[in-house]
């Protein structure tokens, strides 16, 4: 371990230290001999997760992982990467920090994985970051869209996916305030940085703050006072960061109460697919004029080329299972992790992963760029807004990029990559 301690310990004091150290290992000398890292061998590379796939935060995300699953045996398939075919241990940690600490320590102490990929949730993931940079254990791609992943000199192994909620909330936000100019805009969250952040975004987009604020944590299910009061205060829209489970209580109580407002809801709780499954038949009208938030192609658009090779994927490795924005993205996120692993090279180690990834040009099913490098680990820079109508979820207008500060929010034109006939990305 002296190796990764060294690395992390070097990157963790500047984001030019990242770069020489990076530039240093790429340069090695081909003849100093190569010591495969915890979790890789000649013929397998271990990945693990923490997922919910019970509890609170099941519904829907309890897919995610079973998806990357799949894309990952259908690259085993095909011979895997270098000749390692990829191996992905998934824990349910049930959306509790307490349970994620207990089951990443045995992935990283009993499994022996090479990173931990795509682990789920805001609170839940925070309770590890540490132990994971201490550990010197990769931590990739992580499933949440908290602004803590982006941290190069902290926490030099950690990288975020999907934009962050600030960026997001920016984005629709700015979309408020020029759609529903004169509305009174308030806020329905989470209670902890993922609700933090993303009203944040709103208030940076709608350049004002939200009229009221009401949160819910996820051990209470009873959100009729936080409705009543939004309906009380006369909030005429009403943002949502909400994970699906309680985007669909907030919907189904304001119903009760007589109360409709527009709701634009974050990409986490804003699935139609994941939605409609909870709030059943008579429910799924509560769902028509849904704004919502997407940086990945729609999982209802049977004509986009990744959508096609995704579903097909999902045909033959993960037994047909009911094709949505969960599957859709645990497909993409897998799809980057085999270019990571392409553009690394058969001699991987923890220093050239990060420096690969930091290296950045990678581009697949994300509607927006990556902003990998030396000194942002941050995920996708942006995406679209799509709307419910009649039981279609449908993007419309165009792409937005923006960051988490004070950067301009400017449209995306140029065009979306389409993927490689086999569905495999070209090393």
């Amino acid at each position: 371990m002296r190796v990764l301690a060294t690395r992390f310990v070097a990157l963790a004091a500047s984001a030019a230290v990242v770069v020489a150290l990076a530039a240093c290992t790429a340069k090695s000398s081909p003849s100093a001999p190569y010591v495969a890292p915890q979790g890789v061998s000649d013929s397998e590379i271990v990945f693990g997760t923490h997922q919910p796939l019970t509890g609170a935060a099941a519904a829907g995300y309890s897919k995610i992982s079973a998806a990357t699953k799949a894309y990952f045996d259908y690259v085993n398939s095909k011979g895997g990467v270098y000749n390692r075919k990829i191996t992905y241990k998934i824990e349910d940690d049930a959306y509790d920090p307490a349970k994620t600490q207990t089951v990443v320590r045995k992935l990283v102490e009993q499994d022996k994985v090479f990173a931990i990929l795509n682990g789920l949730g805001t609170a839940t993931h925070l309770s590890v970051m540490d132990y994971l940079r201490d550990k010197q254990i990769p931590d990739l791609f992580v499933s949440s869209g908290a602004t803590s992943w982006n941290q190069p000199s902290r926490y030099p192994g950690t990288f975020a996916y999907q934009p962050d909620y600030t960026t997001e909330g920016k984005i629709l936000g700015n979309y408020v305030r020029n759609n529903l100019s004169g509305k009174k805009v308030c806020s329905f969250a989470q209670d902890d940085a993922f609700g933090r952040d993303s009203v944040s975004g709103v208030e940076a987009g709608l350049g004002t703050a939200v009229a009221a604020k009401q949160t819910y944590i996820t051990s209470n299910s009873n959100v009729s006072p936080q409705m009543q009061t939004l309906k009380d205060s006369g909030c005429e829209v009403v943002m949502l960061t909400t994970i699906p489970t309680f985007t669909a209580l907030a919907l189904g109580t304001a119903a009760k109460l007589n109360y409709a407002p527009q709701f634009v809801v974050t990409t986490v709780g804003g699935d139609y697919t994941t939605l409609a499954g909870l709030l059943g038949d008579l429910g799924k009208p509560l769902l028509n004029n849904l704004i919502s938030f997407g940086y990945i192609p729609a999982a209802s658009n049977a004509n986009d080329p990744w959508v096609k090779t995704f579903m097909q994927i999902n045909k033959d490795f993960n037994g047909n299972a009911p094709f949505d924005l969960n599957v859709m993205y645990g497909m993409s996120v897998a799809y980057l992790v085999v270019q990571v692993l392409q553009k690394a090279g058969h001699n991987i180690t923890v220093d050239s992963l990060i420096g690969t990834i930091e290296s950045g040009g990678f581009r697949g099913p994300g509607l927006t760029p990556f902003l990998y490098s030396g000194t942002s680990h941050a995920g996708l820079s942006g995406g679209r807004l799509n709307k419910v109508t009649n039981g279609v979820q449908e993007y419309f207008g165009p792409a937005y990029v923006t960051d988490a500060g004070t950067g301009p929010i400017t449209e995306y034109t140029e065009p979306q990559p389409t993927p490689p006939a086999d569905g495999l990305p070209t090393p």
